[in-house]
C-alpha cells in the first residue's frame, strides 16, 4: 500500500543502500551487449560537492541509468583526484591548528607524506559520499585514486616512453610560481582579479646624455608636442623588476622613438657606477597608444616580456628567489652587473650562467619584493628620475588555493612538447571522430589547441606523484620507472655504480588525470575492462576545463592508445543564481545542493537540472524552482495512489488489442509519443527536451487530464470499460515510471516498491527494468483524434468560462452546435467527462444557437454557453476592456524593447527570447478578451 506522501528523507538512503547492495551498480560484463562507459571528472580528495558537481554528476547519471536501461553493459568509472596543492594545504593546515611543533619541513617528506595519506584514508573521499546522496549510480566496486598503485605505475610509464621519445625534456622556462607554496602551478590554478594599483612613470636616460626630437602629433597629423629628450620614458606597474630589464621595446611604427632605435639607454636604479645599459629595439608587442608607448623587457619576471626576449634573443636575468623575496645567493651585484655587461656586448653565456647572476644591488638583497618596490621607487625619485605615478586598476593573477600574488618566474622544470601531442588529436576533432556538444565549443578546442605551449609538468611539492627521474654528480639525467632501472643507466653511462639523487619534484596534478579513461581501465596491463570501456562513450564536463583536462586526454590517449578517449564530449553550462549571477560565498548567494536536497529532496533537484539544461545556456537555480519539481514528483505520487486505490493493476504487460476504449488507446499513444521524444532528446543530449516531455506528459496528461477522464468510468456502471481501463492506467504509471527513473530515481524506485502486491510481483528493482520502446505499436489516429476533440472541448469552456468571469461552481448548460455525425458520436460517448470537467449542468446536441449565449468556435461545429444569468455583462465589458487596455501596453513596450538593438545584443539570450514568448502570449490573450467582449456586447 501506497504511503500518503513520499518522504525523501527517509527513504532515499535505505533506497541506494538496497541498490548498492544488490550490486545494482556493476557492469554486466555481458560483451554480447554495447558497451557504454563514462568516466567520472574525478574531484579533488579534499572537495566537496558543490552545484557545478551537482549538475555535472546529475546528467552524467540520467544518461547512465538510461543506457542501462536500454540494455547496454553499462560503466560509470568514479574515483578521485589526489589535488597535490589542495591536499598538501590540508595537511599542512592541521599540522599548523594541532598546536603542536609538528610541520611540514620538521617531519620530512617521507613523514609527511606518511601522514597525508592518513589523512586521505580517515577524511578524504567526503565527496563521493555525497555522491551518493545525489543518486549516483557509479560503480563504486572499482572506485580508483589518481595516486593508487595501478595508476602510479601507469604515470611512470607514461612518463618514461614520453622521455623516450622526445617528448618530454627539462627546460628552463617562464612559469606561474606560487610563493606561499613555493610551486610551479597550471594556468587553472591563477585566478585574475582587478586590484587598485599604480603605473610608475620613469626616465631611462640614453647612454652618454645624448638626445633626440621627441614629436608627438594628433590624428590628423598636427604637431602637439615637441622637445629634446635625453631619456626614454617607461611605464611600468612592477618597479621592483627594473632590475632585470634585458632591453626596451618600442613598436616598429612609433614614429616618436624612430631617432634613437638601436640606441642604448641606462637603467635608472642601483649604484650608479654599475648602473646597466640595455637596448632600446623593435617589438611588435608594445602598444603605442599605450602608456609611453615603450616596454622594458624583463623576460625572466613577466610573460609577455618572455616573448618578447626569445624572439629578440635577450638575456633574461631572474630577480627573486622562490618566496617572491630578493635573491641573496649568487655573486655580488658588482660582478653580476659587469659579467652582465660583457654578455649584453655580445660574449656568449648559457642559460645556467645567466641564471646564476645576481643583479639585486646589495642594498635590496633579502627583501620582499612589495618592501623592494617601495625602495626603488623611492630610489629612482631621489634621483630626479620619477615623472609621475598614475593611480590606475590592475590585472594582477593570484594563486586560487593560496591567495596571493602570482610571480612569473623562470625556473628550471620538466615539459611535454604539446604542440607534437595536439597534432592527433586536433585531427581527430576535425575529422568526427570525437566531437563536441554543442558544437561551437569545438573552436574552443581548436583555438587553443592550435596555439599550445609547453605543458609545465613538475611542482615543487611532495605530495603527489614523484618524477621518475634521477640526477648524477654532473648534472646527467637518467629516466627510469624505478631506481634499479637509474642505477643500471648510471652504470652504464660512468662505467661504474654511482650514486644518483631523484628529482625532488612531483608530477602536475593533471598529468595522472591525462590518463584517467585508461588507467582506470587497467593500462598498462592488457584487462577486459580495457578491451570492453574504451574508448568510453561520453564525457561530461564543464567548459572551463576544456585545455586542462579534455584536451589532455586526447593527446594521451591517443599516444598510447592509438584511440581516441570517448566519442562524444558534452559541455554542460554553468549554475547561475535566479538573477542570473554567479554562486559564491562573498556574494552571499552560494547555494549548497546538500541543503536542497535535505529539504526537497534529490529528485527534485536532479529534476531542476534537467529542466533547464538547455544546451549552450546556463541553469538560473532557485529554491523556488526546485520546490516546484518537488511538487511534480508529488501529483505523479498522488496520481499513483490514486489509481491504487482505485485497483488499477500494477506489473502487467498490454498489447495495443487488448485496449477497445478510445480513452484508453489514446493514452498509451500519448505515452508512446512522450517515450520516443524523451529516447530522441537523451540521445542528442537534449536534457531539457527530455525533462520537458516528461513534465509535458506527466503533469498535463496522465495528471490533469487521464486520471480525471477516467473518473467517470470508475463511477460507472460498465464493468468491462472499468477493467480495462484499471490495467491501462497501471500500465501507463509502470512505463511513466521507466521513463521518469533516470532523471528522479527514488522516488520512481519507491512508487514500483510500494505499487506491487501479492498477486504480480515486480521483477526486481526499476533502475533494472528495460527502457520502454514502443516503435509506433500503440499509434492510434482515432482515438487521438477523439480525444484531442474532448480535451479542446474542455480547455475552451473553461478558458471562455474563466474570461467571461462565470464564478467557478456555476453549472452553465452548453450545446453543441452544426456538429458532424463523427464528432456528434464523440460528444454522446465523452458526455459525462466533459461535463464534469468544464462544470456543465448540461452538454447537448442541438440545431440552433440559443438566444442570448455566447458562442465558441471549435473546429467545424459552434459551442453555445448560456451564461448571462451568472454574470452582469455590462460589468464584465467594463472589466475586459481594463484588461485589454493593459495588454495593450504591456505588448507596445516589450515589442519596443525587442526592436533596441542595445537590448538585444546585451541582454542574455534566454531573457530575450523569455520577452519575445511573452509577446505572443499577450497577442493570444488579448485576441480572445476581444472577441468575449464583442459576445458580451451583443447580450448586454
Amino acid at each position: 500500500m501506497l504511503d500518503q506522501r513520499f518522504d525523501p528523507a527517509s527513504a532515499e538512503q535505505r533506497i541506494y543502500k538496497r541498490w548498492e547492495e544488490a550490486g545494482c551498480f556493476r557492469p554486466t560484463g555481458d560483451t554480447s551487449a554495447e558497451a557504454y562507459a563514462i568516466v567520472i571528472p574525478p574531484p579533488n580528495v579534499t572537495g566537496v560537492l558543490h552545484m557545478g558537481h551537482a549538475l555535472n554528476n546529475t546528467l552524467q547519471d540520467t544518461l547512465v541509468r538510461f543506457e542501462r536501461m536500454r540494455g547496454k553493459n553499462v560503466r560509470w568509472q568514479p574515483g578521485t583526484d589526489h589535488a597535490g596543492i589542495a591536499t598538501q594545504m590540508v595537511v599542512e593546515r592541521q599540522l599548523a591548528e594541532s598546536g603542536g611543533n609538528e610541520s611540514r619541513a620538521s617531519l620530512g617528506r617521507e613523514k609527511f607524506v606518511e601522514r597525508v595519506w592518513e589523512w586521505k584514508e580517515k577524511s578524504g573521499g567526503q565527496i563521493i559520499n555525497q555522491l551518493k546522496r545525489l543518486g549516483a549510480s557509479c560503480d563504486w566496486e572499482n572506485e580508483r585514486f589518481t595516486m593508487d598503485d595501478g595508476l602510479s605505475e601507469a604515470v611512470k610509464k607514461v612518463f618514461v616512453k614520453l622521455y623516450e621519445d622526445g617528448l618530454i625534456y627539462r627546460d628552463k622556462r617562464l612559469v606561474n610560481w606560487d610563493p606561499h607554496f613555493q610551486t610551479a602551478i597550471s594556468d587553472l590554478e591563477v585566478e585574475s582579479r582587478d586590484v587598485k594599483g599604480h603605473m610608475w612613470h620613469f626616465k631611462y636616460p640614453l647612454q652618454d646624455g645624448e638626445t633626440y626630437t621627441y614629436v608627438e602629433k594628433d590624428e590628423d597629423g598636427n604637431i602637439t608636442l615637441e622637445e629634446e629628450r635625453d631619456y626614454i620614458s617607461i611605464a611600468t606597474t612592477r618597479p621592483e623588476t627594473m632590475l632585470g630589464d634585458g632591453a626596451v621595446a618600442v613598436h616598429p611604427d612609433d614614429e616618436r622613438y624612430k631617432p634613437i632605435i638601436g640606441k642604448l639607454c641606462e637603467i635608472p636604479v642601483g649604484p650608479k657606477e654599475h648602473r646597466r645599459l640595455i637596448p632600446i629595439i623593435t617589438d611588435e608587442y608594445p602598444d603605442p597608444d599605450f602608456g609611453s608607448g615603450a616596454v622594458k623587457i624583463t623576460g625572466a619576471h613577466d610573460e609577455n616580456d618572455y616573448g618578447v626576449a626569445q624572439r629578440n634573443n635577450i638575456p633574461m636575468y631572474r630577480l627573486m628567489d622562490v618566496q617572491a623575496r630578493m635573491r641573496t645567493d649568487g655573486p655580488s651585484y658588482e660582478e653580476s652587473a659587469a659579467a652582465a655587461k660583457e654578455i649584453a656586448g655580445g660574449k656568449s653565456a648559457t642559460a645556467s650562467e645567466i641564471d646564476a647572476l645576481n643583479l639585486v644591488p646589495e642594498a635590496y638583497r633579502g627583501l620582499d619584493r612589495y618592501e623592494a618596490r617601495k625602495r626603488v621607487v623611492a630610489d629612482i625619485d631621489a634621483d630626479g628620475l620619477l615623472i609621475e605615478i598614475e593611480d590606475k586598476l590592475i590585472t594582477q593573477p593570484f594563486g586560487d588555493r593560496s591567495g596571493v600574488v602570482i610571480e612569473p618566474m623562470l625556473t628550471d622544470q620538466w615539459f611535454v612538447n604539446a604542440e607534437e601531442l595536439a597534432r592527433p588529436a586536433i585531427e581527430a576533432v576535425r575529422s568526427g571522430k570525437t566531437k563536441f556538444v554543442p558544437e561551437n565549443w569545438t573552436k574552443t578546442y581548436y583555438n587553443w589547441m592550435d596555439n599550445i605551449q609547453p605543458w609545465c609538468v613538475s611542482r615543487q611539492l611532495w605530495w603527489g606523484h614523484r618524477i621518475p627521474a634521477w640526477f648524477g654528480p654532473d648534472g646527467q639525467i637518467f629516466v627510469a620507472e624505478d631506481e634499479v632501472g637509474a642505477n643500471a643507466q648510471a652504470q652504464k653511462y660512468y662505467g661504474e655504480p654511482t650514486a644518483l639523487k631523484q628529482d625532488e619534484d612531483v608530477l602536475d596534478t593533471w598529468f595522472s588525470s591525462a590518463l584517467w579513461p585508461f588507467s582506470t581501465q587497467g593500462w598498462p596491463d592488457e584487462t577486459e575492462a580495457l578491451k570492453q570501456y574504451y574508448p568510453t562513450s561520453v564525457l561530461v564536463t564543464a567548459h572551463d576545463i576544456i585545455f586542462f583536462w579534455v584536451a589532455r586526454m586526447m593527446m594521451m590517449g591517443l599516444k598510447f592508445m592509438d584511440e581516441i578517449p570517448f566519442h562524444d564530449v558534452y559541455i554542460h553550462a554553468l549554475v547561475l543564481d535566479e538573477k542570473g549571477q554567479k554562486m559564491s560565498k562573498s556574494k552571499g548567494n552560494a547555494m549548497d545542493p546538500l541543503e536542497i536536497v535535505d529539504q526537497y529532496g534529490a529528485d527534485a533537484l536532479r529534476f531542476t537540472f534537467a529542466r533547464q539544461a538547455a544546451q549552450g545556456r546556463n541553469i538560473r537555480l532557485s529554491t523556488q524552482a526546485v520546490e516546484g519539481y518537488r511538487n511534480f514528483t508529488t501529483k505523479l505520487w498522488n496520481a499513483t495512489r490514486f489509481a491504487e486505490m482505485n485497483q488499477c493493476e500494477f506489473g502487467h504487460n498490454l498489447q495495443p488489442g487488448d485496449l477497445k476504449l478510445p480513452l484508453n488507446r489514446w493514452i498509451a499513444a500519448e505515452l508512446a509519443k512522450a517515450a520516443e521524444a524523451v529516447t530522441a532528446a537523451l540521445e542528442a543530449y537534449k536534457f531539457n527536451e527530455a525533462a520537458d516531455a516528461l513534465y509535458q506528459f506527466i503533469w498535463n496528461v496522465l495528471c490533469d487530464w487521464y486520471i480525471e477522464l477516467i473518473k467517470p468510468v470508475m463511477n460507472g456502471e460498465d464493468e468491462a470499460a472499468k477493467a480495462e481501463t484499471r490495467k491501462a492506467c497501471g500500465w501507463v504509471i509502470d512505463q511513466t515510471l521507466k521513463l521518469l527513473h533516470p532523471f528522479t530515481p527514488f522516488v520512481t524506485e519507491a512508487l514500483w516498491e510500494q505499487t506491487e502486491d501479492e498477486a504480480r510481483k515486480r521483477p526486481g528493482f526499476l533502475m533494472m527494468q528495460s527502457w520502454p520502446n514502443f516503435k509506433g505499436a500503440w499509434a492510434d489516429a482515432d482515438a487521438e483524434a477523439e480525444l484531442q476533440w474532448v480535451l479542446d472541448t474542455i480547455s475552451e469552456i473553461r478558458s471562455t468560462r474563466s474570461v467571461l468571469n462565470v464564478p467557478a461552481g456555476a453549472q452553465i448548460s452548453a450545446s453543441l452546435i452544426g456538429a458532424a455525425d463523427k464528432v456528434k458520436g464523440w460528444a454522446d460517448a465523452n458526455e459525462t467527462a466533459i461535463r464534469q470537467m468544464a462544470r456543465l449542468s448540461e452538454f447537448v446536441v442541438a440545431a440552433d444557437k440559443p438566444a442570448r449565449s455566447v458562442t465558441i468556435a471549435s473546429g467545424d461545429e459552434t459551442i453555445a454557453l448560456q451564461v448571462e444569468v451568472f454574470i452582469t455583462p455590462a460589468d464584465e465589458i467594463g472589466r475586459l476592456d481594463k484588461e485589454m487596455a493593459k495588454l495593450e501596453k504591456d505588448i507596445v513596450g516589450t515589442e519596443r524593447k525587442l526592436q533596441n538593438e542595445n537590448f538585444v545584443s546585451k541582454a542574455p539570450p534566454e531573457i530575450v527570447e523569455e520577452n519575445r514568448e511573452r509577446v505572443v502570449e499577450w497577442k493570444a490573450t488579448l485576441a480572445k478578451l476581444r472577441s468575449a467582449r464583442e459576445q458580451l456586447a451583443a447580450i448586454s
